[in-house]
């Protein structure tokens, strides 16, 4: 209703300002206009586009404002299925695929083995959530808002999942996966990993898969909230 209220008071102030503009138009000046025939002109001409520009944003409002009415008056059980495929989505419950990039984690002499410490998979996870992810899956562990990376009898493990030996893959969704991308090239995290015995290789595909977290999300600390009487 909000929306609906505010796009009523946009259209009528822009009404208003164009007859605004159009009675500043045809008012008599206070004194003679010295202008040449060539600047009036000039002068009509630009009154003239701004109204049409005006005309044009009535336009667009009326339509925004049919459209939203017309979403109102549409079924509330698609807008609930659509609503509960969004929070899926974000929770991590669905496949995902989009534009991002792709670290490949291997041993960087292969005659040594190289163990991933949680520590620093950890900050790699966080620096690509600074940098704009939207979804990760290391290896093939979908991190979700509970993950936890942590090191369980000299075993690194995601979801209460041991990681695999080297090498395996992390793939990484972000809305601008070039500008992801370009921070990444320069990130440090390269030399970290090299410290570790480990190379990380970083691609851009055209598109990037990310899978469902297909664990049990616990709830035990949530309830439903009372309705307020």
């Amino acid at each position: 209703m909000n929306r609906k209220v505010g796009s009523f008071t946009l259209i009528a102030f822009i009404v208003g300002l164009m007859l605004a503009v159009q009675y500043k138009a045809i008012q008599q000046p206070d004194k003679q206009d010295t202008r040449s025939e060539w600047q009036l002109k000039e002068s009509l001409k630009t009154e003239q586009e701004l109204q049409v520009e005006l005309l044009k944003e009535v336009r667009r409002q009326e339509e925004r404002l049919s459209a939203y009415e017309t979403k109102i008056a549409g079924s509330k059980e698609q807008a609930l299925q659509q609503t509960l495929a969004d929070l899926r989505e974000q929770a991590g419950l669905t496949d995902i695929t989009g534009e991002g990039i792709v670290l490949e984690l291997r041993p960087l002499f292969t005659e040594e083995s190289a163990v991933v410490s949680p520590q620093l998979l950890q900050r790699l996870i966080n620096e690509l959530n600074t940098y704009g992810a939207s979804a990760i899956q290391v290896a093939n562990e979908r991190l979700v808002v509970t993950s936890a990376v942590r090191d369980v009898n000299g075993r690194v493990s995601v979801n209460n999942t041991p990681l695999p030996s080297l090498p395996f893959e992390i793939r990484v969704i972000s809305e601008n996966g070039q500008r992801l991308y370009d921070r990444m090239k320069v990130s440090s995290s390269f030399d970290h990993f090299a410290i570790d015995n480990i190379e990380m290789i970083m691609s851009k595909p055209p598109e990037v898969t990310v899978k469902k977290y297909d664990h049990t999300i616990r709830t035990n600390f949530m309830k439903a909230e009372s309705e307020e009487k």
